[in-house]
């Protein structure tokens, strides 16, 4: 059988760094030009166009080879920044390859980013009909599966308004349910999901198990390893734009989240790295046992804390962030929202620095690896981003808890519970 998807020493070059000057008046060109032969003469090696800097260049993809067998669901997961939607925006044809080729079997459908393909002057019916076109619809298959793109989506009243005027979680409602009914035999699917609101989310996620069933080909970009291991069969892990392992999702997930040291215990930006969006930066994220130490390791028994650390950078701004805790096999062990911070929806706050804190009880955590993911966000969840495994660390079992026994306890928590003993 051919393979729907075969990708062959796929690279692909940017150039970034380079800075035109500011324009020059006729009297600066003319002048130029006569001083021109003296500034090179003093100076062999230097720009003479002021304002320039050096191009640079970097690779967002570098000699990537697989290939993906008709109906396989295939989990494409990574740090940020390391290609992967570069790769689904060449899969796409949004991108054309520096370096190598790509050979696709059947009709693509792709949910990259909000509102990609859409135009923002035709309504929602309108864009149906106009992405059904693109994917290389007939208009009469279009028409069969109207009905159910409209129910699956949920936007019913506003499907004669301008998408423009959609917010990001209708856009994405609206672009996943056209890409998910209008059956096309190959589903690229990257992290957009997140804007949906959770209910969505699982219905998008139980309709791309459904497409996987029905024997289409899906590769799905996400930062959600549950999601991953539940519905891909194989994986591949990209690091710096060089495939760094692939095979069977668990072994893939399990190498992905333990290949970091360097993260274990806090991660710390510089000035000019710092993620973030329009609100705020992050500046650091740390984990402090009981005493306030930066730690990369915790007893279980005892309180310990994640620090988050950022900068305001809008005036009445706010920063919202979601907190998701894995076990060394992927599975989330649980998720904790800021918004429960006691007067969270209060007076606005003023530009700054800023710290918030997730605290974790004493004798939660069972013994083991554990790897933090953080989710940041502007007021009501909008421009939202979402860091992998931003720190590490490890549980201890420090034998508060065991008493007499020195064996070891399943399950990824050991909470103390309440026990009671009576006379019947």
């Amino acid at each position: 059988m051919s393979p729907a998807i075969k990708v062959k020493n796929l690279s692909k070059k940017y150039k970034i760094g380079k800075q035109r000057g500011r324009y020059k008046t006729f009297r600066e060109a003319i002048g130029d030009t006569f001083l021109f032969p003296i500034r090179k003469l003093s100076h062999p090696f230097k720009n003479s166009f002021s304002g320039t800097t050096e191009e640079k260049e970097i690779w967002a993809l570098r000699d990537v080879s697989f290939e993906v067998q008709p109906g396989e669901v295939i989990g494409i997961i990574g740090r940020n920044g390391v290609g992967k939607t570069t790769l689904l925006k060449i899969l796409s044809k949004i991108t054309q390859p520096t370096i190598g080729r790509v050979e696709i079997r059947g009709r693509v459908g792709s949910l990259l980013e909000v509102g990609t393909g859409f135009h923002p002057e035709l309504t929602g019916r309108e864009n149906i009909y106009l992405n059904g076109s693109i994917l290389g619809m007939r208009k009469a298959e279009i028409d069969r599966s109207f009905d159910e793109i409209v129910a699956f989506s949920e936007i019913e009243k506003f499907l004669d308004t301008p998408v423009k005027a959609y917010s990001s979680g209708m856009y994405v409602r609206l672009a996943f349910s056209i890409a998910a009914q209008l059956k096309p035999e190959i589903l690229l699917v990257d992290e957009v999901l997140a804007v949906g609101d959770a209910s969505f989310q699982k219905k998008c996620l139980n309709r791309m198990q459904d497409v996987g069933q029905e024997g289409r080909t899906v590769l799905f970009v996400s930062h959600n390893m549950p999601a991953i291991r539940s519905l891909c069969s194989r994986a591949i892990l990209l690091d710096q734009g060089v495939i760094q392992y692939q095979g069977e999702t668990r072994q893939v997930v399990q190498h992905y989240l333990g290949s970091d040291d360097r993260l274990l215990g806090q991660r710390v930006w510089t000035d000019k790295d710092r993620p973030g969006n329009h609100a705020f930066h992050l500046k650091s994220v740390k984990l402090r046992n009981a005493s306030g130490e930066e730690v990369s390791a915790i007893n279980i028994s005892e309180e310990a804390r994640i620090e988050i650390e950022y900068e305001l950078i809008q005036e009445g701004g706010r920063a919202q962030f979601s907190l998701m805790l894995y076990d060394a096999d992927g599975y989330c062990v649980f998720s904790s929202m800021s918004n429960t911070e006691p007067n969270f929806y209060g007076k606005p706050m003023g530009t700054g620095d800023y710290s918030s804190s997730c605290h974790l009880y004493g004798n939660l955590l069972n013994a083991g690896r554990f790897h933090v993911s953080l989710t940041g966000s502007s007021t009501y969840w909008t421009d939202s981003f979402t860091i992998d495994c931003v720190i590490s660390f490890d549980a201890i079992d420090d034998g508060v808890l065991k008493g007499d026994y020195y064996g070891v306890s399943g399950g990824v928590v050991k909470p103390k519970l309440s026990w009671e003993t009576v006379h019947k």
